[in-house]
């Protein structure tokens, strides 16, 4: 049975109450807000660069709960384990491989929920996310699932967070396994599905750039 994606009541309260107070803080600007799909069950997968990512993300999706893969450590901290639990986060051990992590990942999106992932498995502040490594835990989780990528961008000036600098939130189209022309019994499939989605994260970033350099305003 299909769950709604739209999140639960608490995380619809706390979205009304919040949401404004997120976007003011880190000066939130949604490019194609439009690509944000109607219905659920896919991955997101952005760029990750600061902590505040996960409530970036969280701010840019109107008609979705993101439930977003965290590393373990965060729910060890007193205050902020209930909080990001209630909002709807799980835990991931980055240093093993967590099958739990992974299984609960792939029945959420079966059941039509939306999850958020960071390919890059840490964060890389400061620093082009083209040149960084990623984990193949996102073509993972999709393939078992079944389910379609979203490619985000995270855009800030430099790569680096920073509270009242301008955070652009870029969202790119729906990519489907078929389209990925996926096939299950080829060696290396993860990581070749993984470095497409991920390269079209960079490019959305890339891309971008190119139209603050044409004359846009900059406002980062």
């Amino acid at each position: 049975m299909k769950k709604n994606s739209k999140g639960s009541v608490f995380y619809r309260i706390c979205y009304f109450l919040f949401a404004k107070i997120v976007g003011f803080l880190f000066r939130i600007k949604v490019v194609n807000p439009e690509a944000e799909p109607d219905e659920g069950g896919f991955l997101v997968c952005a760029n990750h660069v600061s902590a505040a990512d996960a409530v970036v993300i969280c701010y840019a999706f109107r008609k979705h709960q993101v439930r977003l893969m965290a590393k373990k450590e965060l729910f060890k901290i007193p205050g902020l384990s209930a909080l990001i639990k209630m909002l709807g986060a799980f835990p991931v051990d980055r240093g093993g491989n967590d099958v739990g992590a992974i299984k609960h990942a792939v029945e959420m999106l079966k059941e039509g929920m939306c999850v958020g992932i960071f390919p890059q498995g840490t964060r890389h502040p400061a620093v082009d996310p083209r040149g960084t490594p990623v984990k193949n835990g996102a073509a993972l989780i999709a393939t078992r699932a079944g389910s379609d990528f979203l490619p985000i961008y995270l855009h800030r000036k430099n790569n680096k967070h920073k509270i009242f600098r301008r955070t652009y939130v870029i969202i790119g189209e729906r990519m489907s396994l078929e389209e990925m022309s996926y096939q299950p019994d080829n060696a290396g499939e993860y990581k070749r599905l993984t470095e497409a989605v991920f390269d079209k994260v960079c490019a959305l970033g890339e891309e971008f750039t190119k139209t603050l350099g044409k004359g846009k305003k900059n406002e980062c």
